[in-house]
């Protein structure tokens, strides 16, 4: 939205947007310069900077205010609690960002991660692994894997998901990522881009078919309507949240975010605690009424 309405070119912008590959691959794509931004899980990014000191990456902007990270299934399995997939398969491909923070999840609901069993599949085969009952259940972003199942002919009904955000308070999802060093050296352009991207989103709250239109403007096979559908369900559970409507859409809590670094580093065993700015710097933020959305 914000690239076809001109809004980065109002920022003196040359905006160039390209696919991504999971929140490692973006984040590592930032660090070593081949892209100037990235959208990437920010606990993807905790790993990556406790991982590689001297080459970290720093969301600028909180997207997803709470993690879309779920755990899906069929009623037909008999899981009905987090604690049934213990002895169960769940498919996902390797760097799947739910599939990465499935310990902390195990640990919030007393399950014994190491009973269960991950099977490795390529993104476009993990709705399907689960219909022909090849896995007893799948990871990934809530209302990617919820739609993907509804357009494979799995009814809702039939589909029992365990979103973590229901047992783990504390933890972000995905940001807007740069490098220190990029930030510093071009911070109106970071700024200009952040202004533009919240212009975006105001329009697609306020129109979300236009939005949708852009998209198939991208890729002709889309179905609209089931990505309009999976647009406001992101937009409900994950991106306009009570926090993200209270501080304004990209704002971070810095005692949230502490608290989800202590829990990663411990989960993870990483090789060293990262302090809040480390992480994420709230100043390339717009004014708060520029990101305040009803």
């Amino acid at each position: 939205m914000a690239l076809e309405k001109g809004y980065c070119k109002a920022q003196n912008l040359n905006v160039t947007i390209d696919r991504g590959f999971g929140s490692a691959d973006a984040a590592g794509k930032v660090a070593t310069g081949t892209y100037d931004m990235g959208f990437a899980d920010i606990n993807a990014v905790i790993e990556f900077n406790a991982k590689n000191p001297g080459k970290e990456v720093i969301a600028v902007a909180m997207i997803y205010d709470i993690p879309p990270f779920a755990v899906l299934t069929l009623k037909k399995s008999g899981i009905k609690t987090p604690e049934d997939l213990e002895g169960k398969s769940l498919a996902a491909p390797a760097g799947d960002a739910a599939r990465r923070a499935f310990p902390i999840f195990a640990e919030a609901n007393g399950i014994d991660a190491s009973k269960v069993n991950f099977i490795t599949v390529d993104a476009p085969l993990r709705e399907p692994t689960l219909v022909r009952g090849g896995a007893d259940g799948i990871t990934g972003f809530y209302f990617t894997s919820l739609l993907n199942l509804k357009n494979a002919g799995v009814s809702a009904d039939d589909v029992v998901a365990f979103q973590y955000g229901n047992s783990v308070k504390d933890l972000y999802g995905n940001a807007v990522v740069v490098t220190p060093a990029f930030a510093k050296k071009n911070p109106a352009a970071v700024r200009g881009f952040l202004r533009a991207l919240m212009r975006g989103f105001s329009d697609t709250l306020k129109n979300p078919d236009e939005a949708i239109g852009f998209l198939k403007k991208r890729d002709a096979l889309v179905n609209e309507s089931l990505e309009k559908e999976r647009l406001l369900l992101a937009f409900k559970n994950n991106v306009f949240t009570p926090d993200a409507k209270r501080f304004g859409l990209g704002y971070v809590q810095g005692a949230r975010l502490e608290r989800s670094i202590k829990l990663l580093t411990k989960t993870f065993d990483l090789p060293r605690e990262l302090p809040v700015n480390l992480v994420y710097s709230n100043v390339y933020l717009p004014p708060l009424l520029e990101r305040q959305f009803k």
